[in-house]
């Protein structure tokens, strides 16, 4: 009987040793569980063989190199065969050495740190004075604009993506922004954001904080079909085409302290509107002691009209001749020895006015979506909506502006 070498594995060696070339017949294998019947009774048994490192049919070579390892390429090393489980021989005649690499020096990237800022630059340079005709940057724009220069390399728009991402720049994005000129524009938010502040303090005292302004042309939209609901799925649809059926102006007051509203709905927003909004909104508070409006710079809140009528629930004199210039009459409006006090906003500083706030709600919750079959139809929604709002949903903004200049 052909007797079965047991090749095991020994410590923790990777490879598996052959001191020995392949014969050039292969050997038999006899299976422990396939034992001859004639062979001897007295021989010991074969142990059966103890799974290795490889399965059946794996191979397991000793390389022996012939040049010494570079960082670039690896060569072929001249290499001892093995023997797989069935004998043949199952190692290639050269294999790869298996040791780690030597390290090499780390190679300069593609792009230079000098190309990255110019496209950086570039990016920031609004293609107008590069005799562009088109408003903003596009990384394929700018990808063609940098193969078309003699001094880049060309640029992917993967990579130039990641440029600016590093840099946190987005040319495809804008945001709006007003400018005010308006000289004592900190001053003025200052006393706003002061105002804010003190409103439930000066409630408790007999003060009341309100936020005042119209919100004009808001149209009586019917839509001409009528819609389709949600199903799973899919969200309700409306119909695209409508009928007018006119406009109409909400002039309205939010109690800082409380979040409650008091609007009129009125044809238009002339002084008699306002200031009938504003004598309307006195009368609901008998007990306080004196009212602070917060108001924008419309022609309507510093009208000789609102002077009249501000000195009428003040119980000052009113003088026409001393109210002939705006500067006269914001002055005498924004006295504060008067029962009721305004305080304008800055110019082009209306966000400073919590009621625009409400306004927001106004259009998503009624206006937006709102089937209206008339004017009145509207003014029936508006005014419902305020009652809703002022009975479950009222509550003071919380308001996080300190009135510091804000970064541009």
């Amino acid at each position: 009987m052909v007797g079965v070498e047991d090749r095991r594995f020994q410590g923790s060696s990777r490879w598996h040793k052959e001191d020995a070339a392949c014969p050039a017949a292969p050997r038999s294998f006899v299976s422990p569980a396939k034992k001859n019947k004639h062979s001897n009774a007295s021989s010991p048994p074969i142990p059966p063989r103890k799974r290795g490192l490889f399965a059946v049919g794996s191979f397991s070579v000793v390389a022996k190199p012939i040049a010494p390892a570079t960082d670039r390429s690896l060569r072929s090393s001249a290499a001892i065969r093995a023997r797989s489980a069935s004998g043949e021989c199952a190692s290639p005649p050269t294999v790869s050495p298996a040791w780690p690499t030597s390290l090499a020096a780390v190679r300069r990237g593609l792009f230079p740190p000098e190309d990255q800022h110019k496209v950086i630059v570039l990016a920031t340079t609004k293609p107008a004075e590069l005799g562009l005709p088109f408003s903003h940057w596009s990384l394929e724009d700018l990808a063609l604009h940098i193969l078309k220069e003699a001094h880049y390399r060309d640029m992917s728009r993967s990579t130039i993506q990641r440029l600016l991402n590093r840099n946190d720049l987005k040319p495809h994005r804008c945001t709006q922004w007003l400018h005010s000129d308006d000289p004592d524009f900190e001053a003025k938010a200052l006393d706003i954001a002061r105002l804010y502040l003190a409103a439930p303090r000066l409630y408790q005292q007999g003060e009341l904080v309100l936020c005042t302004d119209e919100k004009t042309s808001i149209q009586a939209l019917e839509r001409k079909h009528p819609g389709r609901p949600m199903e799973p799925g899919r969200p309700e649809r409306r119909e695209f085409e409508y009928l007018r059926h006119g406009t109409r102006c909400l002039i309205a007051s939010l109690l800082v302290p409380t979040g409650q509203i008091v609007g009129d709905v009125s044809a238009r927003r002339g002084s008699r509107d306002f200031c009938r909004h504003v004598r309307a909104t006195a009368a609901q508070f008998p007990e306080v002691r004196r009212f602070h409006w917060v108001m924008d710079n419309l022609n309507t809140h510093w009208n000789l009209s609102l002077c009249r009528c501000i000195a009428h629930l003040s119980g000052v004199k009113f003088e026409p001749k001393a109210l002939r210039t705006g500067a006269q009459r914001r002055a005498f409006l924004t006295d504060a020895a008067h029962k009721h006090v305004i305080h304008y906003t800055p110019k082009h500083g209306s966000w400073l006015n919590q009621i625009e706030i409400w306004f927001g709600v106004l259009q998503k919750r009624v206006i937006r979506r709102g089937n209206f079959v008339s004017k009145a139809d509207l003014t029936r929604r508006i005014l419902a909506y305020i009652a809703y709002y002022n009975e479950n949903l009222a509550h003071p903004y919380r308001w996080t502006y300190t009135g510091q200049p804000l970064a541009v």
